[in-house]
């Protein structure tokens, strides 16, 4: 082991060198989990409703003073009113409104006389997000406005209660184990894959192969190095992370612990995949390339930022072979819902059976080029 400690020091050295390189590896999956999280996870507000009354009745009023409620409550929508529903339409076309609610000339008489009375929303489909989110705030308005006068003291309709067994998860604590595992990615494709290319790109390797070390412990001195470093930076991520998304007892000494193990087998996993993938490339602009694409092809199938269950058959196809689902889904298990390892065991059997395999396809794969 001396031999590959050898190099475990000097790959470590050298990326204590480069403060550039450390930062951006662990600054930008915090950006990323900020932006993200805050810009996929909030609620959508303020969004600007027509309402054309055509009808002026006392029910036609009662619609209109339930929209003023919510917008003065949930401010999920503020209303204009507009005298000409030709005019609200074009409004709605050219952006200036998201939605026209319009309550027609017979509303108020078709109420008094239970003539299916109906109101109309008329919105713009381009945005689903807006769309669903006023058809649901508006379908609420309406179902408030359905309800008697008086209710019944018990009722006689079936209801369902919702149970919660875990505390609210904002998206931002939904978005956390993805970023830690992206994070441990970058630094394993930066301080790893991108170095690795550049050494054999200048002969290094040959220079280490000249002396008695052996393949397997070049290989596995790159590995472990790797490991390391993408090991400090998931930490990192870990807890601040936890401070930022406000995850409750981040700093408990058995989660941190549980936390630590699935971080180095993740790290591992995916340092053996990168050197797989790279040990017979000598391009040194090849893994910058491939960067943008391995990002895209382990980061979105794995569950990170959108439930599997939507995903077509083709993306759960590789959601099955890709270490990233089996990473993020022990994270979650840990920092969402503070699990032990029993709810992980088979994540971590995948992590480190593919580690194994990985690294020992790397070993046989790599040659000598002198």
């Amino acid at each position: 082991m001396g031999r590959t400690w050898a190099i475990i020091e000097r790959e470590l050295r050298r990326f204590r060198r480069s403060p550039v390189l450390i930062m951006i590896s662990l600054v930008m999956p915090i950006v990323q989990l900020i932006i993200l999280g805050y810009a996929f996870g909030g609620n959508v507000k303020h969004l600007k409703v027509a309402i054309v009354d055509q009808d002026h009745g006392v029910p036609a009023v009662k619609v209109r003073e339930l929209a003023a409620a919510a917008s003065a409550g949930a401010r999920t929508i503020d209303t204009i009113d507009y005298a000409d529903q030709g005019e609200a339409i074009a409004d709605l076309r050219n952006g200036r409104v998201n939605g026209v609610l319009t309550i027609p000339p017979e509303f108020s008489r078709r109420v008094l006389t239970r003539n299916d009375p109906r109101v109309a929303l008329i919105e713009d489909n381009t945005d689903g997000f807006v769309s669903v989110a006023l058809a649901g705030t508006l379908g609420g308005l309406l179902a408030a406005y359905n309800q008697p006068a008086t209710a019944a003291r018990i009722s006689g309709s079936a209801q369902l209660d919702l149970v919660e067994i875990y505390p609210y998860v904002p998206y931002i604590q939904y978005l956390l184990p993805g970023s830690v595992v992206m994070s441990i990615f970058m630094m394993v494709m930066i301080g790893g894959g991108i170095i690795f290319i550049d050494d054999k790109a200048r002969g290094l390797h040959e220079g280490y192969l000249v002396t008695p070390i052996r393949k397997l412990e070049l290989i596995a001195g790159f590995n472990i190095s790797g490991t390391i470093k993408a090991v400090v930076a998931g930490m990192f991520l870990v807890v601040l992370g936890s401070i930022i998304a406000g995850i409750p007892g981040a700093f408990d000494p058995m989660r941190l612990l549980r936390l630590f193990v699935v971080v180095v087998i993740t790290a591992f996993a995916l340092i053996s995949l990168m050197f797989l993938l790279m040990v017979r490339v000598t391009d040194p602009l090849l893994p910058r390339a491939v960067f943008g694409v391995l990002n895209t092809v382990l980061y979105f199938p794995s569950g990170a930022v959108y439930p599997q269950q939507g995903f077509p058959g083709w993306m759960q196809a590789i959601a099955v072979a890709d270490p990233f689902t089996y990473a993020v889904h022990a994270l979650k298990c840990l920092l969402l819902k503070n699990t032990g390892f029993g709810a992980i065991a088979g994540d971590l059997t995948f992590l480190l059976l593919f580690s194994v395999v990985a690294m020992s396809a790397a070993t046989s794969l790599f040659k000598r080029t002198l």
